[in-house]
């Protein structure tokens, strides 16, 4: 038997317990925080093997206060050694600043933190890495302007030997499946690509404690199975994982402790093997999540994208040429693209959303007019709505308000009269998409970077969607956000739709172009494959395609194929 604590919330979460050891030390503290002692028998089911009792990192009272929000209100957490532990919430409830502030890049306004079984004080992120604690950002801390492996020596100590760092990074990415040219500049590297710097760059150290924020957002599903892997095998050797996510099947799988967070509040406790995805969805966000509905087709529309033998070179020579690619979009249907990240997809959407020229107009077609010699603003002229994989930088610009970043892409909408803004049709504009797609934040005029990472997603495709574009293209539309919202995009999009839209989703979540699309295609090493029905195939054949093994098969051309 071992003496375990559980913290009195205010409301009970299934058969959900946090795990806390017996020290005698730490009793009259854990009383005062609303823990309870009981007794029972280890329930790891020989997943966790603690190295000793007193747990590797504890948070008291942790409290942080901006002016329009309350991130963390007295938040108490503790972790064991080998433990992996998920942190659960809603997008905003607080769960990034939490882990900012454990990783030293933000301090808190009260509260103490416990590194295993003294006070310290995480000033900042080196202070943290000599620790042992390592960060995995869902939103990149990387320089654009110099290579994998400059990056990875930035957060390395000691000397800074980039040919043997180069060695170990191509032997440890190699490893964990996870690979990387150590050379390459991360300009050129796509989002998932650079989530794999992240990775890496953590795992070079070798950390005692690992903090991962939404690591899986843009791993395919072979990857994210490499991934566990190696996270299981750190937990054996003695580390320990926070763990956010907003893939429940994810933290059913991997976790073995989990803390839900809502409103900046610790409100309870679970075991996540043994709830359900809905049990834990509820538990997150106080009700049951809908499911999405895609109705049959109600018309068969004219085509709204033809992309005709599409080619064209990659911008420099880490990126992926795009090889005579075909395809098209009627109104009210939903055409996916999957694909493994890199293969492409990035230089695709900059051909699509004007950012790249065709050599030809002819190569691009939007709503009936060729549009491949056309700028972005030209494109939207046309009816063009586009929601970026990138959002900081492409979907929002981080010097602006939100206000100001609804004006960007919807000022046709009447927002401009005689070369003047007109501020009470833009800000109505704001607060509809604030409204409609449940965008968390203090106000309307706050600077968009205040927006948490998911409410930021939920922003820019809302955005979009209200504008009621007759082609919309999405990339990655629901990375980082929580079950709620994706599914509340994932309808929006549906919904769209059905009023005749044409709706292009390039996506690395199988599961979720499974969910919302008719057709889908893949690309792969820059090429299409044949379209396919959704309910003619199988996320196995789509897997295969996703490795190139549609060779032989004709793709379609323009809007006269099958």
């Amino acid at each position: 038997m071992i003496t375990r604590w559980i913290k009195l919330s205010r409301f009970t979460v299934g058969s959900g317990t946090q795990a806390v050891d017996s020290d005698k030390k730490q009793n009259d503290r854990l009383t005062t925080l609303g823990f309870r002692k009981y007794s029972q028998t280890p329930c790891n089911k020989g997943r966790i093997s603690p190295m000793e009792n007193t747990p590797r990192l504890e948070l008291v009272n942790i409290t942080k206060k901006y002016p329009a929000v309350m991130a963390n209100n007295a938040v108490n957490l503790r972790v064991l050694p080998g433990e992996i532990h998920a942190i659960l919430g809603e997008n905003g409830a607080g769960k990034s600043t939490l882990m900012k502030i454990i990783y030293g890049v933000t301090k808190p306004d009260d509260g103490q933190i416990f590194w295993e079984g003294q006070p310290v004080n995480v000033n900042n992120p080196a202070f943290a890495r000599k620790l042992g604690i390592g960060m995995v950002f869902q939103h990149f801390s990387l320089f654009e302007t110099l290579t994998v492996a400059e990056n990875i020596a930035l957060a390395m100590d000691g000397e800074k030997n980039i040919p043997a760092l180069s060695a170990r990074i191509e032997e440890v990415s190699e490893q964990y499946g996870l690979p990387l040219d150590p050379r390459r500049l991360v300009h050129s590297l796509t989002v998932g690509l650079r989530q794999r710097v992240e990775i890496v760059r953590c795992l070079l150290q070798k950390p005692k404690l690992l903090i991962m924020d939404e690591p899986t957002s843009v791993l395919t599903p072979q990857a994210v199975k490499k991934m566990f892997e190696t996270l299981r095998r750190l937990s054996e050797e003695g580390c320990s994982i926070l763990y956010i996510s907003h893939k429940l099947d994810e933290i059913q799988k991997l976790c073995h402790k989990a803390t839900i967070i809502c409103g900046g509040k610790v409100t309870g406790y679970a075991e996540p093997d043994k709830e359900t995805a809905s049990g834990l969805a509820k538990m997150m966000i106080g009700h049951e999540i809908p499911i999405c509905s895609l109705p049959p087709r109600k018309f068969q529309g004219d085509s709204q994208l033809e992309v005709n033998e599409l080619s064209s070179k990659a911008d420099d020579r880490f990126g992926t040429d795009l090889d005579k690619i075909s395809f098209h979009v009627e109104s009210g249907e939903i055409l996916g693209i999957a694909g493994i990240s890199g293969n492409g997809q990035g230089e695709l959407m900059a051909a699509l959303s004007g950012e790249k020229l065709a050599e030809t107009p002819e190569k691009v077609v939007i709503c009936g007019k060729e549009a491949g010699h056309l700028g972005p603003g030209a494109r939207r002229d046309l009816g063009l709505g586009f929601v970026p994989e990138e959002r900081i930088g492409c979907g929002a610009v981080p010097g602006m308000s939100i206000t100001s970043n609804g004006l960007l892409t919807a000022h046709r909408l009447g927002m401009i009269r005689f070369g003047l803004i007109r501020n009470t049709n833009v800000s109505e504009f704001t607060a509809q998409c604030v409204c409609d797609f449940k965008v968390k934040c203090g106000h309307v005029n706050d600077p968009v970077t205040s927006l948490s990472g998911g409410n930021l997603q939920k922003f820019i495709t809302g955005r979009e969607i209200i504008q009621n574009p007759a082609l919309l293209i999405l990339s990655q539309p629901t990375w980082g956000v929580d079950v709620g919202a994706a599914n509340l995009i994932r309808q929006s999009i549906i919904e769209l739709r059905n009023k005749g839209t044409a709706v292009l989703v390039v996506s690395e979540e199988l599961d979720e172009l499974f969910e919302i699309c008719d057709r889908l295609v893949v690309i792969s090493r820059g090429k299409i494959s044949p379209s396919v029905n959704v309910v003619d195939t199988s996320k196995e054949e789509i897997g295969l395609w996703m490795s190139g093994m549609f060779q032989g098969k004709a793709p379609e051309i323009g809007a006269n194929a099958n």
